[in-house]
Parts: structure tokens; C-alpha cells; sequence
């Protein structure tokens, strides 16, 4: 029943794209990610995410619409929509998601992060 401090966990990672789990709560991870840049298209059938911004904005691309989130924004991902995050610079990102969800869903990729590291 520690506290986490959000900004002492970011400052021990620099790479993109690569989510750190920082607790775990009914079945539920919260992970820190910092994104620059596009990452892959992709979509989890069975997993809702929640992304919320701590630092910085991105825009979370859909096949039909352009979301925008800023600092101190979330948004909510439903299970079965495909999308893609893209930040111009870097942006700081908590999410909410089930344990056994992997970064890039569906979608085959470099990028696959199997066993996130815990902070």
C-alpha cells in the first residue's frame, strides 16, 4: 500500500513505446509509456484500454476521426476498435488494462512488448 509517485517512475526511462507497469488492481495494470511518434495500427478483441495523459498531448488516430488528448485527458478505447497513437513530441502516458493485453493487439510487430517491466 505504497504511494507511486508518477513523475520519480517516469524519470527512470527514456525509450518510446515500451510501457512500464507501475500496479496492478483486479486483474488491471497500470502502465507508464512515453510515445513520440506514430506506432502501429491495432485493435484488442477482448481488452477496453484507458489512456490518459500526464504530460504532453497526442492524437489517437481512429479509421474514421483524429482524437486529440491533452494533459490531464483520458480516453477510453473500446475492445475491437482499431487504432494507432501518434505524438509530434514526446507525451507521457498512463494506461489502465487488463494484465494479459499486449501493446500492438492484434497487430504483428517490433514493437511487441510480451513481459513489460515493473517499476
Amino acid at each position: 500500500m505504497d504511494k507511486i509517485n508518477l513523475q520519480e517512475k517516469l524519470d527512470l526511462f527514456d525509450e518510446h513505446w515500451k510501457p512500464k507497469i507501475v500496479g496492478e488492481l483486479n486483474g488491471q495494470q497500470v502502465r507508464l509509456a512515453k510515445f513520440k511518434g506514430e506506432f502501429v495500427w491495432h485493435k484488442h478483441e477482448a481488452a477496453d484500454e484507458l489512456f490518459m495523459v500526464i504530460n504532453g498531448s497526442f492524437e489517437m488516430q481512429f479509421r474514421d476521426r483524429i482524437v486529440t488528448v491533452e494533459k490531464g485527458e483520458f480516453i477510453i478505447v473500446p475492445h475491437g476498435v482499431e487504432h494507432c497513437p501518434r505524438a509530434a513530441e514526446e507525451v507521457h502516458v498512463m494506461l489502465f488494462e487488463p494484465a494479459d493485453t499486449l501493446n500492438t493487439g492484434d497487430a504483428e510487430s517490433d514493437r511487441v512488448v510480451t513481459d513489460p517491466e515493473r517499476l
